[in-house]
């Protein structure tokens, strides 16, 4: 039984909850709820052994009414269908959330990159490419990086689809190196945007940055620029953890030069002044401000009721379970949804398209105010909902701390939008 067996199904209940609050119908709700494409491809890769080794791959479309589909191509051994429609689902939420003009798709190969050569990879990445070339583009569907890829493939990928298509399109794909269309701001923009809104909320709620005690889950490309940016304000970063382990130090810690022990030890774990901790520890220490940064379900009804963080940024995807944000909530814990904190990537990733579409490209100010103006235009109307709703008693809640449910209100706005484009274009 895979692991992620049941994700799509559960990645639904937001969904439901919303359109419950809005009033749709259930065949509405299910219209919007089914995938439009799902693409499943065969991929037989010549190994550097000799040996021809069959790949499985997977992209899936999940609503174009708002434009064309939008999402990542993942390379993981664990990817499989229900992942896979999951991560294009919240793609179409979270792309309706921040307003940008897509719907959501997402993509995977079930490998393991970690044991395959560049070479491998190559094969691999212009095989799938081949596999999918009729169903994307950039009036259709545009990847882009996930886990287990990167700005190399998504170049393989380019000169593939180039090669098939006989049409130089850099806008097929996003998260590019700059050499080829790729925009300025690109890296730091999933980091950069969850700082965005962290300050936004920590306005709205009243949570002091100076001094404010921050922990990470994770510290990759997504946590260090963020962590970067709310020590530049006088956060401190008292806790980081990894794959291999974790660093604390109270007194803080400073994010560049933990970012340079990662880079020469491939670990935060031993930097100099820290006290070890375990991977999952920065969840549970004593924090203002959490911010899981790993992977999904890190946060679970049996580790819930130890968080004691006052907000929480879910900078990864679904790192808190139903049933643990239901706890959370229910002790007053402010928590920034993912379809709204982490989506800074697909922000500028969409910057990138514009670009492409233009041959016209922005200066990194020109993106860092662009998103700055998108990521907080979309935290304050989803604030303004939700208290909205409190307002209507839409939520049968006890106190105004977790009244303020902003996950159901990033899908009220997200449900409502996608629910209008498909009416205007006679689908529902």
């Amino acid at each position: 039984m895979s692991a992620t067996e049941g994700l799509y199904e559960k990645s639904l209940k937001p969904l439901k909850e919303a359109a419950s609050i809005l009033g749709l119908e259930s065949d509405v709700v299910e219209a919007i709820a089914t995938p439009e494409r799902i693409l499943i491809v065969s991929i037989p890769v010549k190994m550097d052994n000799g040996r021809i080794k069959t790949f499985t791959g997977y992209r899936v479309q999940h609503n174009t009414a708002r434009g064309p589909a939008k999402g990542g191509i993942r390379y993981h051994p664990n990817v499989c269908l229900d992942e896979v429609k999951s991560l294009a689902f919240w793609m179409s939420i979270k792309n309706a959330v921040v307003g940008i003009p897509y719907g959501g798709g997402k993509g995977g190969v079930a490998c393991n990159p970690k044991e395959m050569s560049q070479d491998e990879l190559e094969r691999l990445t212009r095989g799938y490419a081949a596999a999918i070339a009729k169903f994307v583009g950039p009036d259709v569907d545009i990847p882009a990086p996930d886990v287990g890829t990167n700005a190399q493939i998504m170049g393989w990928f380019a000169d593939e689809y180039f090669k098939i298509t006989g049409k130089y399109e850099p806008g097929i794909i996003t998260s590019k190196p700059l050499s080829i269309g790729g925009s300025v701001g690109r890296g730091t923009a999933t980091g950069r945007g969850g700082f965005f809104v962290t300050v936004e909320a920590a306005k709205a709620f009243n949570i002091p940055l100076k001094d404010a005690k921050v922990s990470i889950q994770g510290y990759g490309n997504v946590a260090q620029p963020i962590a970067k940016y709310l020590h530049e304000l006088g956060c401190k970063i008292i806790a980081v953890s990894d794959s291999v382990g974790g660093a604390y130090n109270p007194e803080g810690m400073h994010p560049i030069k933990l970012a340079e022990h990662k880079q020469k030890t491939r670990t935060v774990k031993g930097f100099p002044g820290s006290q070890e901790i375990g991977t999952a520890d920065p969840l549970t220490v004593d924090c203002d401000i959490l911010i899981p940064a790993a992977l999904e379900n890190q946060i679970t009804k049996e580790n819930a009721d130890d968080v004691k963080a006052k907000l929480i940024v879910e900078l990864a995807n679904g790192p808190i379970t139903p049933e643990a944000d239901k706890i959370l909530r229910e002790k007053g814990v402010i928590i920034l949804p993912d379809v709204l904190a982490n989506a800074g990537g697909v922000t500028v990733s969409y910057f990138e398209w514009v670009q492409n579409r233009m041959g016209y490209y922005w200066t990194e100010e020109e993106v860092d105010d662009k998103l700055r103006q998108i990521m907080t235009k979309a935290f304050k109307e989803i604030y303004q909902t939700a208290k909205q709703h409190v307002l209507d008693r839409s939520f049968k809640v006890h106190s105004e701390a977790h009244e303020l449910n902003l996950r159901i209100a990033a899908y009220i706005l997200a449900v409502k939008r996608i629910y209008e484009a498909m009416k205007a274009l006679g689908r529902i």
